[in-house]
């Protein structure tokens, strides 16, 4: 039998302290060496028990979880899953901890003390297992992506309609790491990129807005999350609702919309990459460029083989940057990668690739 996977738990709550501990320990795999009241408690149980994985409350007296992560990863770096609450605050605080080095959060589902908290169990337990076998950053940073211009096409191009609707998409799907790495990727996307970009990130539905607008303030590329009926315009991104899957219709004039669906249900994750990617490989076919980041599971491999098999390029995350190399490591296994490159390159790549795409015609 192998050794358990030792956990550091943090959290001000006497309640939640205990709940968390019950939950992790249900699994055999997980055992709970220490518990901490604030973020300097947490510090140093840490640098005394050695754990495998830390739990980081966000709101702590004393140091808070922001800062004890910033000191984790400085003197004892590890895997470290937040806890948060589903608000806004809550979500902007969650960005800058997964920027800063997090690997996961985990969404207490009624507040910082969360008497249902047994909502979540399934998932924290996945998550906290999920972290003891992830990629954290650790050293010397990686290199910095490059801001890039659009290339050249190598055929002429039809011409781009008048109205700005999108004739080419480019589809990434995204989950476990997915905050950090979608920064080395959005901000360095050129604002007059000749095609829309799409991204589904496994995420919270009271989430999704608040990164929207992060990815829309960290680059030229305007950026929103999608609204239902809305039209896909060229040179603008969108970010899947959390809740719902996103899809796509076809417009009476031309172009495409924005649609949600609660179908299918019965899948892991929603929304899913895959459905999204499916239903852009309806509308746009070969105009589609899939890219499947960071992420345990397998979402997205068969989207990625569908857009392959369309005529559609594709790029999967290198495992050498992947926090979690699953998803794009099944859409290689399953033939799904044309390109597999470090996330720092991706944004480069997508940008030469966009303009050798054909046009969608409606």
């Amino acid at each position: 039998m192998s050794e358990p996977i030792r956990v550091v738990i943090a959290d001000d709550s006497a309640f939640m302290r205990k709940k968390i501990k019950e939950i992790l320990e249900r699994d055999g795999s997980l055992r709970v060496v220490a518990s901490a009241r604030n973020g300097q408690d947490a510090v140093e149980c840490v640098k005394t028990h050695q754990p495998d994985v830390v739990t980081l409350d966000i709101n702590m007296p004393v140091m808070d979880g922001v800062t004890a992560l910033q000191v984790i990863m400085a003197e004892s770096p590890r895997p470290v899953v937040m806890l948060s609450s589903l608000t806004q605050e809550g979500a902007l605080a969650t960005f800058e901890c997964l920027e800063l080095g997090a690997v996961d959060f985990i969404p207490k589902p009624s507040g910082t003390i969360s008497m249902d908290l047994d909502r979540v169990a399934g998932e924290m337990v996945a998550k906290v297992k999920q972290a003891a076998r992830a990629r954290y950053r650790r050293g010397s940073p990686r290199p910095a992506a490059r801001r890039v211009a659009v290339a050249t096409p190598r055929r002429p191009p039809s011409v781009a309609p008048a109205d700005g609707l999108a004739r080419r998409i480019v589809a990434i799907g995204v989950s476990t790491g997915g905050p950090k790495t979608l920064v080395d990727i959005v901000p360095f996307l050129p604002a007059n990129l000749d095609a829309a970009v799409v991204v589904v990130q496994h995420m919270p539905e009271s989430f999704t807005a608040s990164f929207a607008r992060r990815l829309a303030e960290s680059g030229p590329l305007p950026f929103k999350e999608a609204a239902a009926g809305e039209p896909i315009l060229a040179g603008h991104g969108y970010l899947a609702r959390g809740g719902k899957h996103l899809v796509f219709a076809r417009r009476p004039n031309g172009g495409v919309l924005a649609r949600y669906s609660a179908w299918p249900a019965d899948v892991l994750h929603i929304p899913s990459v895959d459905v999204m990617m499916h239903s852009a490989v309806e509308h746009f076919g070969a105009a589609t460029l899939g890219v499947l980041l960071t992420g345990m599971g397998d979402d997205g491999a068969e989207g990625m083989v569908a857009i392959r098999q369309a005529g559609g390029p594709t790029i999967a995350e290198d495992e050498s940057t992947c926090v979690v190399f699953g998803m794009p490591a099944q859409a290689i296994q399953r033939g799904g990668a044309q390109y597999v490159l470090p996330c720092f390159d991706i944004a480069e790549k997508i940008a030469s690739l966009v303009p050798t795409m054909p046009l969608a015609s409606w």
